[in-house]
């Protein structure tokens, strides 16, 4: 976490039309697939908070968002290969208070990473997560 926050690498998503590519796929299946509340498109690296109705829906969309991203992103790019790091790095949400932590997180990234407004794209919903509904 704290090398992709120092921003190393070559960051191709610092420029908004990449960026866009990544959030547009976040966000196409909302409320179909899963439920989106938040996520950062930073330079390097992308944070989401999403529910899943199994974790097999979660590892296969989240295969599916970066074989898709990979491909565009790649092609735009004028590159072939990997774009994405194998390993996805997931948490289970246990509560409210949890839940407030992520989100606070993700919205607090791009300020901790020192970005500017232009060099990110943030996303976030007023969706709330009482412990009733876990």
């Amino acid at each position: 976490e704290q090398s992709l926050d120092q921003l190393q690498g070559e960051c191709v998503l610092r420029e908004i039309v990449l960026r866009e590519i990544v959030a547009s796929s976040l966000r196409h299946f909302d409320g179909n697939r899963y439920v989106v509340t938040d996520f950062v498109v930073m330079p390097n690296h992308v944070h989401i908070l999403a529910a899943f109705d199994s974790p097999e829906r979660m590892l296969a969309q989240c295969e599916s968002w970066k074989r898709f991203t990979a491909t565009r992103l790649n092609r735009l790019l004028g590159r072939r290969g990997r774009f994405w790091q194998n390993d996805a790095f997931d948490h289970l949400v246990r509560g409210s208070a949890h839940f407030d932590q992520f989100r606070k997180y993700i919205a607090d990234n791009p300020v901790s990473a020192g970005l500017k407004d232009d060099e990110f794209t943030h996303y976030s919903t007023g969706i709330v997560m009482s412990d009733t509904a876990k």
